[in-house]
């Protein structure tokens, strides 16, 4: 109960920022992503937002390895880079530029009724079903593979 609170309460937090910071607001991601300035003046008030946030959260990882507390979850991947995180981070990039939203403004942004955000967070819903769809057929294959040798 205590661990599904306190992730409530960092939503609520980060939603309030969000909100607070106007990053809910797709042509303020759109205005820091158009470096040429067809849409207007380049707007860097993203970049200030991010740095923000890195810098909180390298503060955090300081004040948790003081405390003796793991700095990265243990079931964080160090895989690396392979095709499969370039493609998603091509896939994500496109549809931030496209729509000026990413996950958490886009679902914020539900809270307001903005209808764009409705068919963003739809397309990301499919989206994300489609890849489980795919990475089960995946796992089938390689099994059927397997059992076949």
């Amino acid at each position: 109960m205590r661990r599904t609170a306190t992730a409530y309460a960092a939503g609520l937090i980060f939603g309030a920022g969000l909100v607070a910071s106007s990053m809910i607001d797709p042509s303020k991601i759109v205005g820091f992503l158009d470096f040429g300035g067809a849409g207007g003046p380049w707007n860097p008030a993203l970049l200030a937002v991010m740095g923000g946030a890195v810098v909180t959260h390298g503060l955090l990882l300081r004040w948790l390895a003081r405390r003796g507390g793991a700095a990265a979850p243990a079931n964080a991947s160090r895989a690396g880079i392979d095709r499969q995180l370039v493609v998603g981070a091509a896939i994500f990039g496109v549809g931030w530029g496209l729509t000026g939203y990413c996950p958490g403004p886009a679902i914020v942004s539900l809270g307001f009724g903005a209808g764009r955000a409705w068919a963003v967070v739809a397309a990301m819903v499919t989206g994300g079903l489609l890849a489980e769809l795919q990475l089960r057929q995946r796992a089938r294959r390689a099994v059927a593979v397997n059992v076949a040798r």
